[in-house]
C-alpha cells in the first residue's frame, strides 16, 4: 500500500483531478529520457518530461506474490527519440524504467507507482508496445555458474584474460562486395588469418550506415586471398560496398580451442571432463578389455 503525499491525497479528494503520467526511462550508459502524456513540458528531479510521444500506458497489475508484474506502454516511433532502429540494436533493453503519477499543475504532488526495466518490445510499422516488468522478475534470473562441458567466460574478458587487442586477433578491411543481407567478401586486409579463424568473432563497422555498432559473427572462409564474412544476423541498416570495420577473433567454448589457439588453458572457465549423457549411454563390448575398471569418458580432443 502507497502513503501519497498530503498535497496530493487532498488534490485526489477533490474529485476533479488533473494527472499526467510519466516515465523515466535510462538506458545503458547512463542516457536518460522523459516521456509525459500530457500536453506540455514537464520537469521535476534534472528530467525533462517531453510531451506528445504518443506514450499510453496500460493497467498497472499488482499481485500479492512473488510473481512478476507487467505493464505495457505502447508508443509512436519517431526518427529523434525511440528509433526502430535502435530498438532492433537492443539500446531499449532492460533500460531501467520508473513510472509517475503526478498533478501537472503543481510536479511536487507526484508519487512513484512503478519501478522496473524495459523487457519484451513488439515492433510494427509505426509503433511499439514494450513491457515495463517490476523488480521481482530479477528473482527469476539465474545466479551463479553451471557446471557444464563448455567455458563460460567471454572472450577477451577479465575472466578470460586474452588480450584482443594485438594483430594476432584482430583484423580490419573494409567491405569489397556483399552477398545477401549478411554475408560479405573482404578483398584485402584478411588474407593473413585462416579459414575459421573468426568464427564466432565481432565485427565493430568504423564507417558506414552501420558505425558504431557490432555484429556478430557466424563464420569465415578463406579462398585465393579473399576472405567471406558471414554474420549470424543482418545488420539494421544495409550493408555497402566500402564500409570498413575491424574484427576480432571468436571461440566456440571448448578446451582444445582455448589450449591450441589461445594457449589459456589455464584459464579455462568450464569442466572439460564432466561426465557427459554418452557416459550414461556406454557399455562393455567384445573389444574392450572387460577388466572390471570402470568406463572412462573420451578425453576432449
Amino acid at each position: 500500500m502507497k502513503t501519497l503525499p498530503a498535497g496530493f491525497q487532498a488534490h485526489l479528494d477533490e474529485g476533479t483531478t488533473t494527472l499526467a503520467w510519466c516515465w523515466r526511462l535510462e538506458r545503458r550508459y547512463g542516457a536518460v529520457f522523459g516521456f509525459t502524456d500530457h500536453d506540455r513540458p514537464l520537469t521535476f528531479a534534472g528530467t525533462s518530461f517531453e510531451p506528445e510521444t504518443g506514450l499510453a500506458a496500460s493497467e498497472i497489475r499488482s499481485l500479492g506474490d512473488l510473481s512478476v508484474d507487467a505493464q505495457d506502454v505502447q508508443g509512436a516511433l519517431r526518427s529523434d527519440r525511440i528509433t526502430e532502429t535502435d530498438i532492433a540494436d537492443g539500446l531499449w533493453d532492460n533500460a531501467a524504467v520508473e513510472v509517475w503519477l503526478m498533478n501537472w499543475q503543481a510536479v511536487s504532488q507526484r508519487v512513484l507507482m512503478r519501478r522496473g526495466s524495459i523487457g519484451e518490445i513488439r515492433r510494427g510499422r509505426h509503433a511499439f508496445t514494450a513491457e515495463v516488468r517490476a523488480l521481482a522478475h530479477l528473482l527469476n534470473q539465474p545466479v551463479g555458474r553451471t557446471f557444464q562441458y563448455f567455458c563460460d567466460a567471454t572472450l577477451g574478458d577479465a575472466r578470460c584474460g586474452v588480450n584482443l587487442t594485438g594483430p594476432l586477433y584482430r583484423g580490419t578491411g573494409s567491405v569489397t562486395a556483399t552477398i545477401g543481407d549478411r554475408r560479405f567478401t573482404v578483398a584485402a586486409g584478411l588474407g593473413g588469418f585462416a579459414s575459421g579463424w573468426f568464427d564466432f568473432g565481432v565485427v565493430e563497422w568504423s564507417s558506414g550506415a552501420n558505425a558504431g555498432r557490432r555484429a556478430e559473427v557466424a563464420s569465415h572462409t578463406l579462398a585465393s586471398g579473399t576472405a567471406t564474412i558471414t554474420l549470424i544476423e543482418a545488420p539494421v541498416r544495409p550493408i555497402a560496398p566500402g564500409d570498413a570495420f575491424a574484427i576480432t577473433a571468436g571461440c566456440d567454448k571448448r578446451h582444445a580451442t582455448c589450449r591450441d589457439r589461445f594457449g589459456n588453458a589455464i584459464n579455462f572457465r568450464g569442466f572439460p571432463s564432466i561426465p557427459g549423457d554418452d557416459l550414461v549411454t556406454r557399455y562393455p563390448n567384445e573389444t574392450d578389455a572387460n577388466t572390471g575398471a570402470p568406463l572412462r569418458p573420451l578425453a576432449d580432443g
